[in-house]
């Protein structure tokens, strides 16, 4: 992706065709919100500082089907954390962490060698009977 906010539009599509696809039309609602907040806030916040080193596809988001879990993942060009917003409820964003720990089992992130950062949710693939249970613990580095 080249780092601008269309791509959270172009993400969606890449979910709804993937996880189609996968026949796990279930996830799709889901999955959609959260590689939508992992692009937005990437494009916000991260490309924000490397303007110095200008690249042509900045971003990249990758989908992994696991056992029993669906894992999004998006990764940048800054080594910066993720950093909740705060939520005075009258703002207009600072939610997006918050959405993605509500739907997800977890997430996280991790530096991303020689530079950047990848950061992760995962949610629970639906069974025969919905999706599973979500874990009562969730790491937040």
């Amino acid at each position: 992706m080249d780092g601008r906010l269309q791509n959270a539009g172009q993400a969606r599509q890449f979910v709804s065709m993937t996880l189609n696809g996968w026949a796990l039309q279930p996830l799709v609602p889901d999955a959609k919100l959260v590689v939508s907040e992992l692009v937005t806030n990437a494009v916000q916040h991260a490309l924000t500082h490397t303007a110095e080193e200008a690249v042509d596809y900045p971003l990249w988001l990758g989908l992994f089907r696991h056992p029993g879990h669906l894992l999004c993942a998006v990764a940048d060009p800054s080594p910066d954390p993720p950093r909740p917003g705060s939520c005075d409820p009258s703002a207009s964003g600072g939610r997006g962490l918050a959405l993605i720990d509500a739907l997800s089992d977890s997430w996280s992130w991790s530096r991303t060698p020689p530079r950047g950062k990848t950061v992760w949710a995962m949610l629970p693939l639906p069974g025969p009977s919905g999706p599973t249970p979500r874990s009562p613990h969730r790491r937040t580095d």
